[in-house]
């Protein structure tokens, strides 16, 4: 026999966070990890972080057994724990590309839009290599998914939580997991029961442990339905487990807790049976009122209240203010939901879950909005359930949940039958990340869901929306350095764009081709698809757009040497702008007229210019802009050999802008005549 541990669940009284047993295999697992591994003993030393690995079925208590692992070792690795589940509840394996930035950003670092596997998994090595970390992997399906994420560092720590082997990684020895032994079962069910009623009857009690094969989910359950009938006997209990057929499609292993949830299950009232069965469809089998209370279709009261109910029966654990059905129960609930509800039944549960998400990401962006605001005065009209009270409660909110919310996202374009939900979902949650955390910093979410847009769309044969998701994702390739991947994706949006004769799609595609191009400095296709982009706008009389393209086939001229054809170009940037009034904007292109003049060798012209552009800027009254432009002229008088002339306009420009000093001005102009 072997100690056993368990975290207590089931009903309030009984859940202290007690731990108990398993001594043993803790004892073991500490002594794994200070003994000495294969490298060691042959006198090189260990490349890797050493790894642990605690094998057992789910229900086991094999992650409970791993979690106290690393609370008691937790000193010995001052940078902290570092967790992941590689599987998720209902057995999909989660994307390795995600594990790792789930990881990065525990780790608070940034991990870039779009990367692939192999670049974030290196990121999360490097990031360990330097760190005294204990890295906890729950749910590994296999070696594959846990080899890419080991260190090469000795000082770190894995612990590998698995049904089986992991076969190819070396020096890994198993700890594995059985059914609890007859005591330590015992004593798992006397903290539901109380002790009189084991007192009276030990034989049935063991009876109930061996029927449950000693799993400590299946005890849980037994235990919460003992606890719901303080007068029903532990005998009684046993009978009826012993009564119970067995499942024939479940493996033989299985097959105790199968029953276990079985004999509570039957007991259930109807209604509290359907929540159980539609809870299999949260994602992540996470769900707080609300999302149940949409799933079913009854009052949040009615829903929190079953909740309550079927946590104390030990179906499903309390976490703050959400619930979890656990991984080892969920198939067992969506098994039974094939079979009791009907499709058209299920489908509707997953349409109010999906709509109920969509108004509370619409209410979560919809704060950050100024008071008086159309979105804050539709705001109010939503039910008082799914507003927020204040801006920052929305972004807790949006950050606890957000893991569940792109789960939900995932779920909902696979499922493929609630396209028209899925992609309103998908655009909600991508405005709502926007709005609390800017596009920088929520880029590699938003990439994400930029393709789970492109898949709904190609699917559905959506021009409109897949040129909108390719020129998104397209974007954020720049943004990372991946230009040759973004120029494709641009391409293919003009394609999409043309295909659903959709002009803004087509016009912007083709100026972010020049992007491309002039981001690789190939100013003669730039300078092409820029004149194509500006036809477009043209044709279609868009003088704002048409002046700024101008100005962009200017800056590409500039870059190529072709200072005439770049100084016709800024010209016609300017009279655009002053045609629209822009005294801005017209006045940075005269600015960039006046440096092609210089570099073209027309000094005097240039330095006429450059006046011209400090008095349209002192028309604006924008003093940065005004002391960026006095800047530029005083670099020009510097070059033409006048440096009196260039020290009065520089200290001209340090007045305007005060103690801020002259740096970020030079800096705005510059980027500002890029864009222009």
């Amino acid at each position: 026999m072997t100690d056993q541990a368990v975290d207590v669940g089931g009903p309030a009284e009984a859940q202290s966070g007690r731990f108990f047993g398993r001594q043993r295999e803790l004892r073991s697992l500490r002594a794994d990890i200070e003994r000495a591994g294969l490298d060691t003993i042959s006198g090189r030393k260990a490349p890797r972080a050493r790894v642990l690995l605690i094998a057992g079925r789910p229900g086991s208590g094999r992650t409970a057994l791993a979690e106290e692992l690393a609370r008691e070792v937790a000193a010995d690795y001052p940078d902290g724990v570092l967790r992941a589940r590689l599987t998720e509840p209902g057995g999909r394996r989660v994307p390795m590309e995600r594990v790792a930035r789930e990881l990065l950003d525990s780790l608070d670092i940034a991990s870039p839009p779009g990367a692939g596997e192999d670049e974030l998994t290196w990121m999360v090595r490097e990031a360990l290599t330097v760190r005294r970390m204990l890295l906890l992997l729950d749910d590994a399906g296999d070696a594959e998914q846990v080899d890419p994420l080991l260190p090469d560092n000795p000082d770190c720590l894995a612990v590998a939580v698995a049904e089986g082997p992991l076969t190819g990684i070396s020096d890994v020895r198993p700890c594995t997991l059985g059914g609890m032994d007859a005591k330590s079962a015992i004593e798992l069910l006397g903290t539901f029961t109380g002790s009189v009623r084991i007192t009276v009857d030990p034989q049935a009690a063991e009876s109930i442990a061996e029927e449950c094969g000693g799993l400590p989910t299946a005890l849980v359950l037994v235990g919460g339905w003992l606890a719901a009938r303080p007068r029903a006997s532990v005998a009684d209990v046993a009978k009826r487990l012993r009564a119970l057929p067995d499942d024939g499609e479940q493996p033989k292993v299985g097959r105790p807790l199968a029953r276990a949830f079985r004999l509570v299950y039957e007991s259930l009232p109807p209604s509290a049976a359907g929540m159980l069965r539609m809870l299999s469809l949260a994602p992540g089998g996470i769900a707080d009122a609300h999302t149940a209370s949409a799933l079913v279709g009854c009052s949040v009261q009615s829903a929190e209240a079953t909740l309550g109910d079927l946590a104390d029966l030990g179906f499903l654990r309390s976490a703050g203010d959400y619930y979890e059905l656990p991984g080892a129960l969920l198939p067992l609930a969506r098994t039974l939901m094939r079979a009791h509800d009907r499709p058209a039944d299920v489908q509707l549960g997953r349409a109010r879950m999906l709509e109920r998400t969509v108004r509370q990401l619409h209410s979560c962006r919809a704060i950050t909005e100024p008071d008086g605001s159309p979105a804050r005065k539709k705001l109010a009209g939503l039910p008082r359930e799914l507003r927020f009270s204040t801006a920052p409660a929305a972004a807790e909110w949006l950050a606890i949940r957000l893991p569940a919310l792109l789960a939900s996202a995932r779920i909902a374009v696979e499922d493929g039958g609630l396209d028209t939900l899925a992609r309103r979902l998908v655009a909600a949650l991508v405005r709502a990340l926007a709005a609390h955390r800017g596009t920088e910093d929520a880029a590699p979410e938003l990439y994400g869901l930029h393709q789970l847009v492109l898949g709904v769309a190609e699917r559905r044969g959506l021009h409109r929306e897949q040129a909108a998701a390719l020129l998104n994702l397209a974007d954020l390739d720049v943004s990372t350095g991946r230009t040759e991947e973004a120029l494709a994706r641009y391409r293919a949006a003009l394609d999409a764009g043309r295909a659903a004769n959709d002009p803004y799609a087509t016009g912007r595609a083709m100026e972010s081709v020049g992007g491309a191009y002039q981001e690789l400095e190939d100013w003669q296709r730039a300078a092409d698809w820029y004149g194509r982009a500006l036809a477009e706008r043209q044709a279609r009389g868009e003088r704002a757009d048409e002046a700024r393209l101008y100005g962009r086939l200017g800056a590409v001229h500039t870059y190529a040497g072709r200072y005439g054809e770049a100084l016709r170009s800024w010209r016609a940037a300017v009279a655009g702008y002053r045609r629209l009034g822009d005294l801005p904007s017209r006045a940075r292109a005269l600015s960039e007229v006046a440096r092609v003049q210089e570099y073209a060798g027309r000094p005097e012209e240039s330095l006429h210019t450059c006046h011209e552009a400090v008095e349209l800027a002192r028309q604006t009254g924008d003093a940065r802009l005004q002391a960026a432009l006095q800047l530029r002229l005083a670099d020009t008088l510097g070059r033409l050999g006048d440096p009196t002339a260039a020290r009065l306009h520089r200290a001209m420009a340090e007045r305007l802008l005060g103690p801020e000093g002259t740096e970020g001005s030079t800096y705005e102009i510059r980027s500002a005549s890029a864009e222009d």
